[in-house]
This record gives C-alpha cells, structure tokens and sequence, in this order.
C-alpha cells in the first residue's frame, strides 16, 4: 500500500530530475569548465556509499603529485558561503566529513560552498598553488563541468534494482551514468562471485573510456573518542554497542557483527546532530550492559568529540572504527595510477 502511494511522487521526481538535466543538455543552465583539474567524487543514491573513504585514498596519493584542495558542499552546516576549514572548527560550521579530512590532511586545503564554481574561484585565488581540485558529491550537481567523475556504487544496493525518491534511495537518474569515468563498487560482500562482477560491468560500462572497480570496506582496531577511554581500546568477542549517524548503518553494523557481540544498537539519521537525549539514552544502554563498549564511526566521532558535557561513562566506553576502502585483487595501484594518468591528460 505504501509503495502505491509513492510511486506518484517517485514518478513526479524522475520527470524533474529528467527536466533538469535536459536545460544542461541544451545550454539554457550551464556548466562552467575550469583551467584546473578536477576530480568529482560522487554517487546517484541518497545514503552512504563510502565517498569520504575514498576522497582520503585520492588526497592522500595524489599530494605526493600534486598542490591538493578538497571542495565540499559542508552538508549539515549553519553557516553559508564559502569557507575554509580548520582543524579547530566547530562541525556545526563547516560539515562533520570536511572536518574528519581537514583533521586528518592538515596541510591540505579544504574549503565548503554550497556553489561549487564559486568555491573553486575562490581556491584559486586565495591558493594559486593549488594545481588539482577534489569535489566532493558533486556528480548531480553539474554546474561544474569535472575533468574525471567518479561514480560509487554500493554492493548491497544495486541500482539495476533501485527506485528513485521516495520509493527507492535513486537521487538521479541512471541514465546519467554514461558521464561516468570511473565506478567504484562499494561494501563488496566476501563471497562475491566473479558472476556478479561481470553482471555489474555489463549493467554499469557503457563505454571504452568507463572503468570499474570492486572494493571492500577495511576497519582497523577500535580507537578512543576521548582521554579517558583506554588508549589500548579491547579485543574481538566483546560486547559493544553500536552507535551510528549515517546513511546505511546496517552495513557498518555487519561490520561490527564479524569481531564483536553487537548487544544494542542506536540509530540516527545521516548527519545527525547529537543531542542531550541521545547521549542520555546511550548511558542508559551502558547501564543495562555494563561490560559493554561504544563503538562509533569516525565521522560520528567527529561530532560527539566536540560536544560539551559528555557523561563521564560514555566518555570511558566510547570508541570509533577507523576504516579504509581495499581494492578486491590489489588493483588501488592500477586505479590511482590510471587516475594520474587522466589528470595529466590534455583531454
């Protein structure tokens, strides 16, 4: 019943999105080419994919290279315009993904704008230096024309079987693919058959210049949100409770499954400011398992590290999970070193 009311919207929200990217083809709304390279790193489907992940494995290659700056739209934020980010902001004020790679690459510019073009004018001209440019979830927002597009996909959300708003999680249209250079499958299960991978290459490549790539989500041993958590963190078999503010907890949660006894699970919305009541409601969970731990994402610990008047329980039990993307085949070398390739490229 629910899906027949919302297959209407579902529909009206196709045709707008169609309409949209007609006005493009057209030239009556424009997307403005820049001297600089760029480097768009997005998706077609609302929730996460793994683009932060990712942007960090780029940064991380590509200023050994290159002058790098990473551009964000500052998802969440109160603030507006273009600002550049600062270890010691607030991620109230620039976004808490800009701030998680700011804290991470403190040499590396990183700036929000909720207009991307104007963002980029104004990296040039404050850091000339700058000889590439990573925008991030920039891939539907077409008033910058990129040099390469990246394009995630997630595994367990295939978008051959996928609907678009609000029936589904598809925030554009498939059909746009084809303006893809490279595809990055994400949260690949362990017993992906080489079937599956030839089925997404055939629904997903259109053409010779399109690459695609199979990764798997990698987590490293739990850390400490706070100074008060024992910096040694535990061990595989303990119970943990699983708190997370993202788009598709449900594969961090899986995660979790494989090391630790998920005994209890919150769930927020992706982006979620963490309010006085969240926190309360944790210290009640840890009060019904006390020998459990907090396991968090990084990007949640970013948020929850900057509030004030954290409970002295939680700030003892609290953790993130520190994850990396891992390329199926060992082929990270063959997509960053195709990836250089396109950046140096005249075309």
């Amino acid at each position: 019943m629910l899906n027949f009311l919302l297959a209407p919207a579902s529909w009206l929200y196709k045709m707008a999105v169609l309409f949209r990217h007609q006005l493009f083809d057209w030239g009556v709304l424009r997307s403005e080419k820049f001297d600089i390279p760029i480097i768009c790193i997005g998706n077609i489907t609302v929730g996460g994919t793994g683009k932060t992940p990712l942007a960090e494995m780029i940064i991380d290659y590509m200023s050994q290279r290159h002058c790098v700056a990473l551009l964000s739209r500052g998802y969440g934020r109160r603030t507006e315009g273009y600002r550049e980010v600062q270890p010691s902001d607030h991620y109230r004020d620039v976004g808490d993904e800009p701030l998680q790679i700011k804290r991470k690459f403190p040499g590396t510019v990183v700036a929000v704008c909720e207009r991307r073009a104007d963002g980029i004018r104004r990296i040039r001209a404050a850091h000339p230096e700058v000889d590439l440019i990573v925008m991030d979830d920039g891939f539907q927002h077409r008033y910058v024309e990129a040099k390469i597009n990246i394009v995630l996909i997630d595994a367990t959300r295939p978008v051959q079987e996928d609907r678009m708003l609000p029936l589904g999680t598809l925030r554009d249209v498939p059909e746009q693919l084809h303006r893809a250079n490279y595809f990055i499958v994400t949260k690949c299960p362990d017993d992906m058959s080489p079937l599956d991978r030839r089925i997404l290459r055939k629904v997903l490549i259109e053409a010779a210049y399109q690459s695609i790539y199979f990764t798997r989500m990698e987590a490293f041993r739990p850390q400490p949100v706070f100074a008060e958590a024992p910096a040694e963190g535990f061990d595989p078999g303990a119970e943990v409770i699983a708190m997370s503010g993202i788009g598709n907890p449900a594969s961090f949660e899986a995660g979790l499954n494989k090391y630790y006894r998920v005994v209890e699970r919150l769930r927020f919305d992706d982006h979620h400011v963490y309010r006085v009541k969240d926190l309360r409601a944790l210290e009640g969970l840890l009060r019904r398992h006390p020998d459990a731990m907090v396991l968090t994402t990084e990007k949640d610990a970013v948020k929850l590290a900057g509030r004030e008047k954290v409970p002295g329980e939680v700030r003892k039990r609290l953790f993130y999970q520190p994850i990396n993307i891992s390329f199926i085949d060992d082929s990270a070398t063959d997509f960053l070193q195709n990836l250089e390739r396109d950046v140096k490229s005249d075309s």
